[in-house]
Order: C-alpha cells, then sequence, then structure tokens
C-alpha cells in the first residue's frame, strides 16, 4: 500500500472515468482517497495517502453547479405564443406543461398518444414504459397536429435529431430576449407546479418521474429573499 504513488493514481481514476461526468469522477476519487484514509487511520499512521496531492485534487474536485433561472409562468405563455410553427410550438409545450426531456419528446410517435396520456417507451429510468400527463388543451392540439400531418401509428411526431430540437428551443428563447435551454422548460413545469401549491410528491413521481424526492428538490433550486416574502405576504399578508 506505501508503495502506491499519486500519479498511479492519477492514471488509474483517469481510465476508470473517461467519459463519465465530473460528478461521478469525484465521487470515485472520494471513495479512494477515504479507503486509504482509512488503511491509514486503522493500520498505519505513518502513511501517506496517495490521493493527498494538488493535481489530484483539482483533477477530481466537485462540479460547480450553476443556479438555475427561474422561469415565470407569463414568460412561458409569451415564448409559447411566438413560436409561429405547430410542431416547434408542441415541442416546447411538452417540455414546459407536461415535464419531457427532449429525448422523449422526439421518441414519441402516434400510437404513444392517448388523449391526454402519453406513453414512453424505454425511459430513462430502466422501466418498460412510464405514463406522462399533458393538459387537455396540449392534447387537442396534438391530437390535431397528427391528424393533419397524417401520421401512421410508428411514425415519430417530431422527426428531428437532438442538435435541432435545442436550436428550436434556443430560437423560441431568443423572440423574448432570454436564453433558454430544453432542460429550463422541464424545471419550469417542476418549479411552477410546486409554487402553485402541487404536493412535492406529485411533482417528483407524476411531473418529473424521479426515483427519490431529493432528485426532485434540487430541480427547485434556491429561493430567493424577495421570493419568500412574496408567498408569506400571500398566506398571511
Amino acid at each position: 500500500m506505501e508503495s502506491v504513488s499519486s500519479e498511479e493514481i492519477l492514471t488509474f481514476l483517469t481510465h476508470l472515468s473517461q467519459g463519465n461526468k465530473q460528478a461521478t469522477k469525484r465521487t470515485r476519487y472520494a471513495t479512494l482517497s477515504a479507503f486509504f484514509s482509512f488503511i491509514r487511520n486503522t493500520y498505519d499512521p505513518e502513511m501517506k495517502n496517495p490521493c493527498d496531492s494538488l493535481l489530484l485534487k483539482k483533477s477530481f474536485r466537485a462540479p460547480k453547479y450553476n443556479r438555475w433561472q427561474f422561469l415565470e409562468k407569463e414568460t412561458v405563455d409569451e415564448i409559447v405564443f411566438k413560436i409561429p410553427n405547430t410542431r416547434d410550438r408542441l415541442m416546447v409545450e411538452l417540455m414546459a406543461r407536461g415535464g419531457l426531456r427532449v429525448s422523449e419528446v422526439l421518441k414519441l410517435t402516434a400510437k404513444d398518444v392517448e388523449d391526454r396520456k402519453l406513453v414512453l417507451r424505454k425511459p430513462k429510468s430502466g422501466k418498460e414504459i412510464e405514463i406522462v400527463f399533458i393538459p387537455q388543451k396540449i392534447a387537442n392540439r396534438l391530437k390535431e397536429y397528427i391528424r393533419e400531418n397524417r401520421f401512421g401509428p410508428e411514425d415519430p411526431l417530431f422527426p428531428i435529431g437532438y442538435a435541432g430540437a435545442r436550436v428550436v428551443v434556443k430560437k423560441a428563447g431568443m423572440r423574448v430576449s432570454i436564453s433558454l435551454s430544453p432542460h429550463d422548460l422541464r424545471r419550469h413545469a417542476a418549479t411552477y407546479a410546486s409554487r402553485s401549491g402541487t404536493p412535492i410528491e406529485i411533482v417528483s413521481k407524476i411531473i418529473l418521474r424521479h426515483a427519490n424526492l431529493s432528485t426532485t428538490q434540487r430541480y427547485l433550486g434556491k429561493v430567493s429573499d424577495e421570493e419568500a416574502i412574496r408567498w408569506i405576504e400571500q398566506l398571511y399578508g
């Protein structure tokens, strides 16, 4: 154990974590560092932890999490109403009103639409299917869109790639002078529901379809002092 060097740890972790996100890399580094600390504290107080090097700490430091912007409902309404193309508008609405990921929107076929229920096949969770519920107005527009375009049961409703979908969302945001990403829209679906009084269990299990509440709580973000005051005034003012 004493012969293991920091350079060997760096080579091992770099190879092990190639292609992984920074959070995953950090977790693996922290686990290995804790292992060496356990050996040192339990058996050999003089042993040096090879993970305690400046290079390793910098290479596997915790990722920085940006504070997400909270989109007001009025802003999202303006974004939606300014989209001239029916296809693009539906894509944005499914993310902003239904909480769908952009990848889930792109996988939808005509047979997946069952009025206000959307069937997601082979979702990110690993389940066979998941169900998404959407407002009736969007369901009606979606059915009309399918009818007008004469989609067959297996036809994708939005036959564009991931990069193209991001461009659609980016242009939609530019129409109201904001920087917008698909995940901003999905996050809006959660934050708007939560701040409108929807129980967090519904937000987590129905809208975002998360496995646990802690993931959902990260989506909801932080509350500013001004927003906290506004909500207290609404409740008790």
